[in-house]
């Protein structure tokens, strides 16, 4: 009975010793930028439906999740998309950057500027952003989609 019971407790001594020898790297994540926090703060609402004048999660307009996420770091913009296109640098296609806002009209009646999104992601091939539309509430799209090519008007950096 002694000679089970060391050999057991040989056994189980030289099992748990055993381990992994590969070392782990730690990796050290740069602080996120006010551009990233706020397009963070943006891609948290997706999947919201859509409600007129809404700026909660229980509904969200176009123009009311851009002026959550930029409120949400203290960035004050106007409520309204025809008026967030009036603040920040108007800026070539060319040169936008994550975080620029995208302005689009998309009525046929002559009112302008009545659409917004806010860049999540620039590729050489594309440019992604998130808005809220009335049939699919808090969306990414791309620009290079036939509907948004043809409804854009400018973009601009607000910060």
């Amino acid at each position: 009975m002694k000679k089970w019971f060391f050999l057991i407790v040989l056994i189980s001594l030289v099992l748990s010793s055993c381990s992994s020898t590969k070392s782990v790297r730690k990796t050290t994540n740069k602080p996120l930028t006010k551009v990233d926090r706020i397009v963070s703060n943006a891609l948290k609402y997706k999947g919201v439906k859509y409600k007129f004048g809404g700026t909660t999660t229980r509904g969200m307009d176009c123009s009311g999740i851009i002026y959550v996420s930029y409120l949400q770091e203290n960035v004050q913009l106007p409520r309204v998309s025809r008026d967030m296109a009036k603040r920040g640098k108007k800026i070539s296609i060319r040169n936008a950057e994550k975080g620029d806002l995208l302005f689009f009209k998309t009525s046929k009646k002559g009112r302008g500027i009545n659409h917004v999104g806010l860049i999540v992601s620039v590729t050489k091939s594309q440019i992604r952003f998130i808005h809220s539309t009335t049939s699919r509430g808090v969306i990414t799209s791309s620009l290079s989609e036939k509907y948004w090519k043809n409804a854009f008007v400018k973009v601009n950096r607000i910060l």
